[in-house]
């Protein structure tokens, strides 16, 4: 028997991932929950799990190919269960697989999850679960199966959607190009070999249609999905930011001293570490800082716990990963998670769950040996933190000028949520823990 697997939702809703790569073969056994492949959604890298013990039947899409929710991507071919009685197997991390013919599919249509056809509704919020249903045999490709015969083939000819996006450019009909790839698959290049042996002329790929003179590169994953929540963020919250620059030798000094300490020797302490600290000290006096505006429902939604967002640059691009109630950590354990944070991020394995949910961010520009700058809110986060760069700066010290390490602040926040007095409070708490940790405690 062959089931298809269809590629489900993979979190918020998200319509598209792109197939980095395959970790099987057609014609390998694999067992249930084996990864069989690798795909980058908007936000993050994720692994798809087997939903079934089976020999792979069909790989339908080709590694860099742009897939939409609900696209069958790879069939399996699965031991017959005759006339034994159909159950809902769970597919780790997905739902239930969901039979083409039985109750389950027509509960799931019922409930809005499957359109008509079977194919999970986009952005629904149960579409993962109809990722996987069974095709009648006949009909779905097997391990041995040759090309399909002129009288078979389907309607449109098999291709994938970056080839299509090559035979329009070029202006090349697919039904008069004969598929060379598995299972008669219009490939690129023969796409570019029947325009050439059509006109002479061999057309080049739309990334380098411009010559050496420049580079272009698709627009998708991360980068998409930055730069459309960036504009609507920009062009949605009114944003306001406010600069502040103090002292931060106390805090330096500080350091120091912990990382000689045997519960902090093992840790890795940065002056990012006690500027997180230094927020979720001072959003419990100023909460406005810690909220969302819920157009929908006209409220402020104000948040009695911190999901704090660390903005990360990967080779990915920008992603802003939070530490799921920050607030509730120790010292030593915010430094644990924000370094644990930052190799998930720098390797890719940040998952969709972790992109999401935040209430406040940090962004820290001072790395790159930035001063200052102003942020964008992450969307819907009513504020967002960047860090300057520590420098051995002349400054006013004892009545005296003396050198001393300078850091400067830069806070931009969402005018409708947040008052310039309450953004200037809070941004005056962060500095004055920062200028002496000891001020927490008047402040708790």
């Amino acid at each position: 028997m062959i089931k298809e697997f269809r590629l489900p939702d993979l979190g918020e809703g998200l319509t598209e991932s792109e197939i980095l790569s395959w970790k099987v073969q057609v014609g390998d056994t694999v067992k249930l929950n084996q990864v069989i492949a690798e795909v980058e959604t908007a936000k993050a890298v994720v692994e798809l799990p087997s939903p079934f013990d089976g020999v792979i039947a069909a790989l339908h899409e080709e590694p860099g190919t742009v897939v939409e929710v609900g696209k069958p991507i790879v069939s399996f071919e699965v031991p017959d269960v005759g006339a034994a009685p159909k159950r809902e197997p769970n597919l780790v991390g997905y739902g239930a697989v969901v039979e083409s013919s039985g109750r389950p599919a027509r509960r799931l249509r019922a409930a809005g999850v499957l359109a008509a056809d079977g194919v999970p509704a986009v952005g629904s919020d149960s579409g993962a679960g109809a990722a996987a249903v069974v095709v009648p045999e006949a009909a779905a490709p097997t391990v041995a199966a040759a090309a399909p015969r002129s009288s078979e083939l389907p309607e449109r000819p098999r291709s994938t959607p970056p080839v299509r996006k090559l035979a329009k450019d070029l202006h090349v009909d697919l039904a008069q190009v004969t598929g060379t790839g598995p299972q008669g698959l219009i490939t690129r290049a023969d796409v570019e070999g029947f325009e050439k042996a059509t006109s002479g002329v061999v057309a080049s790929a739309p990334a380098t249609a411009a010559g050496n003179r420049e580079t272009r590169t698709p627009i998708k994953g991360v980068r998409k999905f930055t730069a459309a929540a960036m504009v609507a963020s920009a062009f949605t919250a009114p944003h306001v930011t406010e600069f502040l620059t103090v002292d931060v030798t106390p805090s330096m000094e500080l350091l120091t001293r912990l990382r000689t300490r045997r519960d902090f020797a093992e840790l890795r302490l940065t002056p990012l570490t006690l500027a997180a600290k230094a927020v979720l000290l001072a959003l419990r006096r100023n909460p406005s800082l810690n909220s969302s505006w819920d157009e929908v429902n006209q409220e402020i939604a104000t948040y009695n716990y911190v999901n704090l967002g660390i903005a990360a640059a990967t080779p990915r691009g920008l992603l802003v990963p939070n530490l799921k109630d920050a607030d509730a950590l120790t010292l030593a354990e915010l430094a644990t998670a924000l370094a644990a944070l930052a190799e998930t991020a720098r390797a890719g394995k940040t998952s969709p769950a972790d992109l999401s949910g935040g209430t406040i961010s940090i962004t820290n520009v001072g790395v790159f040996g930035i001063d200052a700058g102003t942020p964008i809110l992450n969307p819907g986060e009513a504020a967002i933190l960047a860090l300057g760069a520590v420098r051995s700066t002349p400054w006013e010290y004892r009545g005296e000028v003396a050198l001393r390490q300078v850091m400067t602040l830069s806070l931009s926040f969402d005018h409708r949520l947040v008052d310039g007095e309450q953004g200037a409070r809070f941004l005056a708490d962060v500095g004055a823990i920062l200028a002496d940790p000891s001020s927490v405690i008047t402040m708790v």
